[in-house]
């Protein structure tokens, strides 16, 4: 539904995130989440999650961030996920991971939407950098 408070930013964000969820579910993967967010807490930033999917194939729990860029000027989509971001992106998922008694296997992919393209870029980073 159409919220007249929404900028026309927030707009095309939500636009580009169902885009690419339509294209996450065409692969196999299932929706659990979307917007996942958490306030700062000690030492960390506030963090959200655009989507988390899971992979049916193997029970993976995947943290999706999803970017889009009219064209591939100044790096592109994908290159806009910072390192500053992907450490707001494990904070986010490791609280949403404390839900579980049992973490699953995890992996955070980025789906970089650019003009009419649209790349899945699956274990884009981990914790382990």
């Amino acid at each position: 539904m159409f919220n007249k408070r929404e900028s026309p930013k927030s707009l095309a964000g939500r636009a580009g995130e169902d885009r690419a969820l339509q294209h996450l579910l065409r692969q196999g993967l299932r929706l659990v989440e979307r917007n996942y967010r958490v306030a700062a807490g000690p030492g960390a930033r506030a963090g959200e999650v655009d989507l988390i999917m899971r992979d049916e194939r193997d029970g993976t729990l995947v943290f999706v961030e999803v970017r889009a860029r009219a064209d591939a000027s100044h790096g592109g989509a994908a290159a806009s996920v910072t390192r500053v971001k992907q450490q707001r992106l494990i904070y986010a998922a490791q609280h949403y991971l404390l839900r579980h008694a049992t973490p699953p296997p995890c992996r955070f992919d980025v789906v970089a939407l650019e003009g009419a393209g649209i790349e899945w870029l699956q274990a884009a980073f981990g914790t382990d950098r």
